[in-house]
């Protein structure tokens, strides 16, 4: 349980770490593109990707919990409840109940609504950081709508190959 909990906590911190190196290039670039002032790039790009890295790790808990949720109806909860009190379901049995959906790939449609949610927020918190920065809400609604646009896609990347990472590691340890 602990070393399962460690194992865990480890895997979302280097989920969060690996968006935030991703990110914090990502928005200096694109910042240097629109102003062409690498001190302003380089402000943005490090102040932003560290709010969105904040913002980021609250969607994915949220989306974690939306999907749970989903995977789960209240009479499965109460059913697994019940057995687990009753130690009618050993550690295998567990496994082979939950570990044919817990970490599969999310559907393309799933990808897509959580890419425009994260999108929407990643929009606000850069104009608001760029504004903060620059002081020119012009380079603010730029910056807020391409760096979005291109973490977007970058996001999207991100979270698949984390998806695929998860599936891997699930089906190693019910194997």
């Amino acid at each position: 349980m602990v070393v399962s909990l460690a194992r865990s906590v480890r895997s979302l911190a280097l989920k969060i770490a690996s968006y935030g190196v991703m990110h914090l290039i990502v928005a200096m670039l694109v910042a240097f593109a629109i102003t062409r002032d690498w001190r302003l790039a380089l402000a943005i790009g490090v102040v932003e990707p560290f709010f969105q890295t904040i913002a980021y790790s609250f969607h994915d808990r949220i989306w974690h919990r939306i999907e749970r949720r989903r995977m789960r109806s209240g009479m499965e909860e109460t059913a697994e409840a019940f057995t687990a009190r009753l130690d009618l379901m050993n550690a295998g049995e567990q496994a082979r109940a939950h570990g044919h959906h817990s970490h599969t790939l999310p559907s393309l449609k799933k990808i897509a609504v959580k890419t425009l949610t994260y999108g929407a927020m990643h929009f606000v918190v850069a104009v608001l950081v760029a504004f903060a920065i620059t002081r020119d809400w012009r380079a603010a609604l730029a910056i807020g709508l391409v760096e979005p646009l291109v973490q977007m896609v970058f996001f999207a990347v991100h979270d698949r190959i984390w998806s695929a990472r998860e599936a891997r590691r699930q089906a190693t340890q019910t194997a």
